[in-house]
Order: structure tokens, then C-alpha cells, then sequence
């Protein structure tokens, strides 16, 4: 690969001169590269802990980044949110805040339902439909995060999510009036359509929140439950493989711009081989993280036909109302999907 001649080790984004004032980071704390010098030091906020397979992907995207460009890009991961909250992140690479940074995509339905297409239940339940419904959607999610100056690298799915209780769930109704963690908009529906109680807990604070009894039961993936000890507070685990929901990392446009042709290039490449591991990784960790819960304790289950029915029934109701709000655009999206 050819260096480019020019210097570019300018620092976008320092974590000293990052300041917050009652835990909003502001943007008069930070000053870009000036002149023809551009930004090779690069702060990457994650939401999720150094052992989770999504930040091992990361990892190994910084590694390629730097080892493609010579060290001339250096990407540093802030993880378990320690730099930025999850609920920051978007907004704070969209503001320049930081250049790059992950979040669930589902976190935006609120402000475009179409980020939250891959929580609907049952619509996209295994790796083969998750697929095809990425490849279905990838372009207009990308376009709609342009318009917000951000630029999509890849996305990642977690493994499927299952249900997680102090019981065994046979129908659905056991959940009736019991208080469940839930983290984006489609684990909170699906709470309510069940008739359980949702209350929004990110995952580092998942353990203590059933420990001051917050909440008493979960919607969420095998990699999760492992890596946070379900069976501390946990008794039951039912891979009810509801939906496949995607980690993405975006960066922000004008940082992107900033970098060398031969940088832009390095990045782009390795978030595809990034988006490739991810995936293939997300897949041996279904099976790896299901059996350390089973050697720990955790009695695991397949849903039942009557537990299959009820949610299939609830998934029919939020892919409906998902469409009503999503309009045309979810439509056409839809249609893309189903086509393959």
C-alpha cells in the first residue's frame, strides 16, 4: 500500500479534553485537526465489556485499521460505555463529539422505525432470514444515517433472542405482571403484548438491577445472559430465538472525509472483514455461551407449540403496527425481503 506523503496525525477526539457538565458531553470541548492536517487518533465508545464477542470483533477492526495504514490511524476502544453512555453514542459521533463509536440499531426506532425492522418477532428469527433481511435493508438504513452525517461501516447480529425467568414459561401467560428488563423499543412491546411489566436496563447493569429486584426476568441474547452470570439471579432460559437484533458502527461523515484516500479505503476494508467475523462469530457463540449457562446451572428449553403460537400471534400484531409506522418506506423494504 502506498503512504500518503501528507502528515495526518492530528487527534480528532481526545478523552482529556472531553468535559461534561451533568453528564452531557459538550462540543466546546473539543477542537479539529486545522489546516491540511488530518485526524489519526480515533476515540471508539462501546456500550458492551473488553470479553463480549462484539467488542472482540472491535478490537481486531482497530488492529487491521492500524496495521493497514501503518499505525497512521490509531482507533482506541473506551468499552463498557466508560467514555460514553449507550444512549450517547449516536448522537455524539453524528455531532463530531467523537469520529466513530457502536449502538444497537434498533436504539434509534424512535426517531425512524426503521432501524428497529430486526426486532420484530419472528420476522427474521435465524442467521439465514437475519441475512437476507440486512442485505434487504442495508442501503436505505445507510442513506437514512446520511442525512444525519454519519456513515454506516457494519453491523453485527446478537444471537437470538430468548426469555430468561425464575420459572419455566410454557405459554406466555407465566409472565403475566412480572418485571421485565427491556432495551429497545420492540423487547418493551413485546413485554406489554405479554402482559409483564418492561423496565429499561442496559446491559452493565443487568445483575445489579435483579439483585435490588428491579426487575425478575429478561428478553435477551445467550451472549448476554453468559457474560453477565444468569445463573447468579436466574433459573431458566427459553431459546425462544425471537429475533436477531444488529450492533452497528457508524462514523462521523466529515471525519471520514478528513482521512486519505488510502486510509478512507483501509477503514471501509476492514469493517467488511469485520462485518464477515462478526457474523460468523455471533453464530459459534450462540452455541458456546448456551452450554457455559447449561454447565452452570441454567435449565435451557425450546419454546413450546403453545409458547411458539402466542408469540408468532404477538409478532403478526407488531410487524403490523411496525408497518403502519414505518409506511411506504417499510413496505418496500419488506417486499426486498421477501423477494429473496
Amino acid at each position: 500500500m502506498t503512504t500518503s506523503t501528507k502528515p495526518f496525525r492530528q487527534r480528532l477526539v481526545s478523552v482529556p479534553y472531553l468535559k461534561r457538565f451533568g453528564g452531557v458531553i459538550t462540543a466546546a470541548a473539543l477542537t479539529l485537526a486545522a489546516g491540511s492536517a488530518q485526524a489519526t487518533d480515533w476515540d471508539m465508545p462501546t456500550p458492551y465489556g473488553d470479553s463480549n464477542f462484539h467488542t472482540v470483533n472491535i478490537s481486531q477492526f482497530a488492529d487491521d485499521v492500524r496495521e493497514a495504514t501503518d499505525g497512521e490511524l490509531e482507533i482506541t476502544i473506551h468499552s463498557s460505555g466508560s467514555l460514553i453512555k449507550h444512549p450517547e453514542i449516536k448522537n455524539s459521533v453524528r455531532r463530531g463529539l467523537v469520529p466513530i463509536g457502536e449502538l444497537i440499531m434498533s436504539r434509534l426506532a424512535n426517531e425512524d422505525p426503521l432501524f428497529e425492522v430486526d426486532s420484530v418477532p419472528y420476522l427474521a428469527s435465524d442467521y439465514d432470514q437475519a441475512w437476507k433481511l440486512w442485505q434487504a435493508s442495508k442501503d436505505l438504513l445507510s442513506k437514512r444515517l446520511e442525512g444525519q452525517r454519519l456513515k454506516l461501516l457494519f453491523a453485527v447480529p446478537w444471537p437470538p433472542q430468548g426469555i430468561y425467568t425464575q420459572f419455566a414459561v410454557e405459554t406466555g401467560n407465566e409472565l403475566k405482571g412480572v418485571k421485565m428488563r427491556a432495551y429497545n423499543k420492540s423487547s418493551e412491546q413485546l413485554a406489554e403484548l405479554l402482559g409483564a411489566l418492561p423496565t429499561q436496563v442496559e446491559v452493565p447493569d443487568i445483575p445489579t438491577a435483579f439483585g435490588t429486584g428491579r426487575v425478575d426476568a429478561m428478553i435477551t441474547s445467550p451472549s448476554t445472559g453468559a457474560n453477565t452470570r444468569a445463573w447468579d439471579y436466574l433459573t431458566h432460559f427459553n431459546h425462544a430465538q425471537l429475533w436477531l437484533p444488529k450492533n452497528m458502527v457508524v462514523v462521523n461523515v466529515k471525519a471520514f472525509n478528513s482521512l486519505p484516500e488510502e486510509a478512507q479505503k483501509a477503514l471501509v476494508d476492514a469493517a467488511e472483514a469485520a462485518e464477515k467475523r462478526g457474523w460468523d462469530a455471533s453464530k459459534a457463540e450462540t452455541d458456546a455461551k448456551i452450554k457455559i449457562m447449561e454447565d452452570n446451572g441454567i435449565e435451557v428449553s425450546e419454546p413450546s407449540p403453545e409458547l411458539v403460537k402466542h408469540l408468532q400471534e404477538i409478532g403478526d400484531t407488531m410487524t403490523e403496527e411496525w408497518l403502519g409506522r414505518a409506511g411506504e418506506s417499510g413496505q418496500a423494504l419488506l417486499d426486498a425481503y421477501n423477494k429473496q
